[in-house]
């Protein structure tokens, strides 16, 4: 997960300027966090940044302090608060009542919507090394901002996919150019870039394999074919016709025998006077025919 953990640490540079965007923010981190009702709001997560983003977050949104604060140190750590009197304001502040679902009246303006799609990104997304593939998702436990979310991508420009997955809805993408402009909108453009350079790096690579791979059959092929025409002057030596052969098909028997290893291009050449590949090969293939000839009168005369 290292490019996930660098993209959550690109995003959490943004500043925390307009409150409207903090609250739209903290708004997405809370309906994708890892716990979030009437009891309690619970956010657990490893991201250094994110860890010390998140206590500025919430002072801004809502001015107040999480109730408990994870250890100091690495790994996993937990915001709590479930003082009732807090979860009533940030519940009030989204105009939410029992049920939590993305209220829209509250992401009116698009820098919001870009600040909640982070939120949410930061605290339930994660996005697979694009040297590995392409998928990005976000995943919430929350059955109506599951449902919801689509619908806020596809307003802002968006075409997500959806799925369930162990009680939680996923919403991800699957295409480069998209993971590259959902990045880029949610402020993370150095990441957006890595995403675009391992794809032109995985692109070549396929490239050079499939040109490797077709260099790899063409050889295969010329060999199988000098290997024959190789025998076919060998049956015609030995039976002693070569010396009555036309000048031109006696050079080109002399040449494919002296140059086993060069492609009809090549020998065609090496002729006096040069001649095209088309020609050389004409040449071969009569004396493929004048080898097949021999082996017919000899069944013959057997």
């Amino acid at each position: 997960m290292a490019f996930s953990a660098d993209v959550k640490q690109e995003l959490c540079r943004q500043p925390v300027n307009r409150r409207c965007c903090a609250r739209a923010e903290a708004y997405g981190v809370l309906l994708f966090c890892t716990a979030f009702d009437r009891r309690q709001a619970r956010i657990v997560t490893e991201c250094g940044a994110l860890k010390e983003r998140l206590p500025l977050l919430f002072r801004k949104a809502f001015k107040l302090s999480f109730d408990q604060l994870p250890e100091p140190g690495e790994g996993k750590g937990s915001f709590l608060i479930d003082d009732p009197e807090k979860l009533r304001a940030i519940f009030h502040a989204f105009g939410l009542e029992w049920d939590v679902h993305i209220n829209l009246a509250v992401l009116e303006e698009e820098h919001c919507r870009t600040a909640f799609l982070r939120g949410a990104f930061l605290a339930g997304g994660s996005v697979t090394d694009p040297m590995k593939g392409y998928h990005l998702e976000l995943a919430t436990s929350h059955y109506h901002a599951g449902r919801e979310l689509p619908a806020l991508l596809r307003e802002t420009g968006f075409e997500p996919k959806e799925t369930d997955r162990k009680g939680n809805r996923v919403i991800y993408f699957k295409h480069s150019h998209q993971i590259e402009d959902f990045l880029t909108f949610l402020g993370a453009p150095v990441s957006a870039m890595g995403v675009m350079a391992a794809k032109i790096e995985r692109d070549l690579r396929g490239s050079v394999n499939r040109q490797v791979n077709c260099d790899s059959a063409n050889l295969d092929k010329t060999v199988a074919a000098a290997r024959e025409q190789l025998s076919a002057i060998q049956r015609l030596s030995g039976a002693g016709r070569l010396d009555a052969l036309p000048d031109k098909l006696r050079e080109a028997a002399r040449l494919r025998a002296e140059h086993p290893e060069l492609n009809l291009t090549q020998l065609g050449a090496l002729c006096r006077p040069a001649v095209g590949k088309s020609a050389f090969n004409h040449r071969m293939r009569k004396l493929l025919e004048l080898a097949e000839e021999l082996g017919q009168e000899g069944t013959r005369d057997g």
